[in-house]
């Protein structure tokens, strides 16, 4: 086994990645209220805790650090394409980050930025107006900006497993769904049968099928602040 001393230990890459991730997640969802904060806190923690372990000292590779020398004897576990650990155990060939999860790991991450950018562009105007966000991705799901979060936190997931982040992961999705009945319950306090219709017409996570979505969809979401 050959040893690549500047794998890790990089704690400059771990500083600037985590602060350009928590950055674009703060310009994108515009966290206000106490419930926005904490969810955003709990997602920083999430980058912070990845690439620590990215570039800084990869304990999940310590840990795993007997089975891996056993079950994959050729592997040069001081390398960085060795953290990519989905790639090792499925055993992909050539460099990991043009392997098929790494490439749905990118999409997760934009498509979750690009989301999570629009529900807040939506959500904004509604609570400037006082009412409901209806349109954009509101008028699909009733929960936009935390399943952007979900989707972010599971393409990090794709492209770079540790013990810490797969663990953390099903706390934050339970957080954020946690979250998300206290704001439906504010909404019922606050719109009444306006956001009854809506929550029956919209579904909470997941769009529906094309040609399966109820009538009256666009009748408003929760303005959260």
């Amino acid at each position: 086994m050959t040893h690549d001393a500047s794998a890790y230990g990089l704690w400059p890459l771990v500083i600037l990645n985590s602060a350009i991730f928590i950055i674009f997640a703060f310009s994108f969802g515009k966290p206000q209220s106490r419930r926005d904060w904490r969810s955003f806190g709990a997602f920083s923690a999430f980058i912070v805790a990845l690439f620590t372990e990215m570039y800084g000292i990869p304990l999940t590779i310590y840990l795993l650090s007997g089975w891996l020398q056993t079950r994959y004897p050729g592997v040069d576990l001081t390398s960085h394409d060795a953290g990519h650990l989905w790639s090792t155990i499925f055993g992909f060939q050539g460099n990991p980050h043009f392997n098929v999860l790494h490439i749905l790991s990118n999409l997760f991450i934009l498509v979750g930025f690009i989301l999570l950018s629009a529900a807040w562009k939506v959500l904004h105007a509604a609570q400037q107006q006082h009412g409901l966000a209806s349109t954009g991705p509101y008028a699909y799901v009733r929960h936009p900006q935390y399943v952007a979060f979900m989707a972010i936190l599971f393409g990090f997931l794709l492209q770079w497993p540790t013990i810490l982040t797969l663990t953390m992961f099903p706390l934050l999705i339970l957080m954020y769904v946690r979250l998300a009945h206290a704001e439906e319950r504010e909404a019922r306090d606050a719109f009444g049968a306006r956001y009854e219709a809506y929550a029956a017409a919209t579904p909470a996570w997941l769009p529906s099928p094309i040609g399966h979505r109820p009538a009256g969809s666009k009748s408003g979401g929760v303005a959260r602040r």
